[in-house]
Order: C-alpha cells, then structure tokens, then sequence
C-alpha cells in the first residue's frame, strides 16, 4: 500500500504543478480533466497527511509504552494506542476505498433472485431464510425490499423468490453475494437427527433502466395465462399472469404475482433487462479479474460462496477462507461484518 501511496502523491503534485502551468490552463480541455482529477484526489491526498501524522503519533506512543514502568501511565498510554491503531485502520480503508475504481453501477438498485438449490423441501425453507436475512438487513439501512415474482411451498418455503431492493448504495453493497449459498442443519423434518446439506443459489443484479438496456418489441414474445396458487388452483380468472420470452438470448420471466396484467408484464421486463445488464457486467468484470489477478472468488452464480452451519454456529466464507460466528443473529440480518470484509478483500490495492 505504501508503494501506490507514493504513486497518488506523486501525481497529485504534478498535477498541482499543471494547474500552476499557463501553458496548460490556457487549454479549456485540458484545464478541464486536470482539474477533475485534482479534485478527486484532494481528499484522499489528505486522507494520507492525516494517516503519516496518526502513523507517528501512534510510533511516539509504542515507543513510551516499551519504557514507561508507572502502572498508571502504561494504562494510559495503552488507551492511547489502541485509539490510533483503530484510527490508522479507518484512515487506510478510506484510502483504498478512496483509491479504487468505483463500479458505475455502485449506486443502481438491484434485484436479487433466490432459488432451491438441492436439499427439496429443506432448500426452499433456506432459501426463504436468505430471503428473510436480506430484507431484515435492507430494513436496517433504511432500504425498500419489494417482492417481484414468487413460488412457494406450503412449509412457507421458496422453490424461486425474485425482489427488488431500492437505497443508497445497495449494489455497492450486496453484489458480492452472488453464488451458491450451501446450509448445514438437522431439518425440522428429520426424525433421526442427522445433519443434512442444501444449497441454494442468489444472484444479485444491477436493475437496469430502459436507457440501460433497449429491448425491441420484435424481440419478445409474450404469453398470458391465469395465475396459479399453491396446489394449482387458480388464483385469478382472468389471463393476467406474463410468460415473456427474450428471443436473442432465450431468456424467459414469468409474474403472476399481480392481479394486472400490464403490471406483471412490467415485472417481468424489469427482471429482464436486469439479467442482460448482469451478463454485460459479468463479462466485464471476468476481463477485470483477469488483469488484476484477484486470488479471491468471483461471486458468479456456479461457485459454492458460503457455508451456514448451524450445529457448530459458524458461518464460513469460502472466499475469504474466514469463519464468522453468532450464526442467528447474522441471519437476522446483521450481515454487516461479512459484507466489510468482502467489499475490503475485493477492493485490496495490489
């Protein structure tokens, strides 16, 4: 880290120097991107300053920790060590985060779609749990969880849920819980008491917008049909449910779970374009991890993610090769401490 910290400071003082150049200012677009780039680099330059002052006063402190012998004064001294170090921590991820390209799609909302992986009755009880943990941890944010498509069993499980989560930075935030999500537990159906695995899969999509992505008409074939319930009854006796077929690609949505036909179809577009919009932004971001070499997962949706282990109260990140404990209390979506250190694993300045 301390090799691209030179880097930006010696960038940043040269494009200082430029601004003071007449031979450039007098150029409108060059003044233009050297100005833009002075200004994004202003705040991290002093993130920096802040993080060598912290770097030296938490030295200073180390130093009359090793030859103070007066109790009193150690405890002191101690307090005043762990505050820097806790300082200088926040201080250098502000500047990774500030160093690293930001994602366009960081700030989009998205769509998360869950479905029963292995496991029968059991995957679909989980997948409705990652649903549950998902939406308690949108509400903790201040975000807005709607549900867009759905077919459930009749323990209150999910064969498929698809939702929509709208906020403040909610792509940058979730999009690295794409994968195969695999819980280890003694199902409530299981009289013998043995532990079985499940699995189920997530994909978390940017929601495109119509300028994101447009869909011509002829490119779309349409079906309408009556809703149908749990046990197949008939839960609308018009034809409002929306089988939409995408003809380039062969992708199909279906809604059913509005009483309009026009809003279902809407649904159902929406998912659409956001599953182009995904597999445009995958095909990026393979090209990226190729350049950077990232020794970490990829968050697509074949590769096992996450363990839930319910017996032993640990959930276990394959990517970060960290397990992480209170297994209820995550799942209630207190997520939090995985998504930090997923986005830092991620973010890491090589």
């Amino acid at each position: 880290m301390s090799k691209k910290i030179n880097e930006v400071k010696n960038q940043f003082e040269k494009l200082k120097n430029d601004l003071a150049n007449p031979a450039i200012t007098t150029n409108p677009k060059n003044l233009k991107k050297i100005s833009q780039e002075y200004s994004r680099l202003e705040p991290i330059i002093k993130k920096i300053q802040e993080l060598e002052k912290v770097e030296n006063q938490l030295s200073s402190a180390q130093n009359s920790l090793s030859e103070e012998t007066d109790s009193e004064l150690i405890a002191i001294v101690q307090e005043e060590v762990n505050s820097l170090t806790e300082l200088k921590k926040n201080l250098e991820k502000d500047i990774i985060e500030g160093l690293t390209p930001q994602d366009s799609l960081n700030q989009k909302n998205i769509i998360i779609e869950i479905r029963a992986g292995t496991g029968g009755d059991e995957s679909a009880l989980f997948a409705a749990e990652l649903f549950r943990m998902y939406s308690r941890y949108a509400e903790s944010q201040g975000w807005q969880a709607k549900i867009l498509s759905s077919n459930q069993i009749g323990l209150g499980g999910f064969k498929e849920i698809i939702f929509e989560i709208s906020g403040k930075n909610v792509y940058k935030n979730l999009k690295y819980e794409s994968g195969v999500h695999r819980v280890q537990r003694v199902p409530e159906t299981e009289k013998s008491g043995r532990v079985h695995t499940s699995t189920a899969t997530v994909a978390v999509l940017p929601e495109a917008e119509e300028t994101d992505f447009v869909i011509k008409p002829e490119e779309l074939k349409i079906d309408v049909y009556r809703s149908g319930g749990k046990g197949g009854q008939s839960v609308n006796t018009t034809d409002s449910a929306v089988r939409i077929t995408h003809l380039p690609t062969g992708l199909v949505v279906a809604c059913q779970d509005e009483r309009s036909q026009v809003q279902n179809k809407i649904k159902a577009l929406q998912i659409i374009r956001s599953r182009l919009l995904a597999t445009r932004q995958e095909k990026k971001e393979k090209e990226l991890r190729e350049t950077r070499k990232l020794q970490i997962g990829t968050g697509e949706r074949a590769e096992k993610i996450r363990t839930y282990n319910f017996p032993q109260d640990r959930i276990t990140d394959h990517r970060l090769n960290e397990n992480f404990h209170n297994i209820i209390s995550i799942m209630d979506g207190k997520i939090d401490p995985i998504i930090e250190k997923l986005k830092t694993a991620f973010n890491q300045i090589n």
